[in-house]
């Protein structure tokens, strides 16, 4: 069985999140959404509503499990015996970013990492400007899923 850990805050999933993880699907048996917590980082979202989005959005979709997680990725996918770790890539810069904490995650782990390019209808997208757009009251209907839209900041 191949299992991805697709590890982020999503807070809150976008629908450049949900792209990843459908194009994913085929990739793999179980695709783990590994929601991080972090008590460092100021969230608009609780975990609780985090989590609650993501398996909402992806209901009928019976590989997709959603955990939430403290630590290290690495530490999380040893303990759900993780395959590979997925991420999504939007522009060069997230690449160079993700390319370090890949290399480091195989380091520490022997873990790979698949990358996944993110379509060019949804690069612009970022969970920190959804966040800045809905705290202004801006319209941010079209770039989160359903299940973001129906919940109020």
């Amino acid at each position: 069985m191949k299992r991805f850990v697709f590890p982020g805050s999503f807070d809150p999933i976008t629908i450049g999140h949900q792209e990843i993880i459908e194009r994913a699907l085929p990739l793999c048996d179980e695709l783990i959404i590994a929601v991080g917590e972090n008590s460092d980082k100021k969230n608009m979202f609780p975990i609780e509503d985090r989590i609650k989005f993501i398996e909402k959005t992806n209901k009928n979709n019976s590989k997709v499990i959603v955990e939430s997680y403290k630590g290290l990725t690495v530490d999380f996918c040893k303990k759900v015996n993780a395959d590979s770790l997925l991420r999504g890539l939007r522009n060069p810069a997230d690449f160079e970013f993700e390319k370090s904490v890949a290399q480091m995650n195989r380091k520490l782990s022997g873990i790979e990492t698949v990358f996944l390019l993110t379509s060019a209808t949804h690069s612009f997208i970022s969970s920190s400007i959804v966040r800045e757009i809905m705290y202004f009251g801006g319209d941010y209907t079209s770039l989160v899923p359903k299940a973001v839209r129906s919940k109020q900041a």
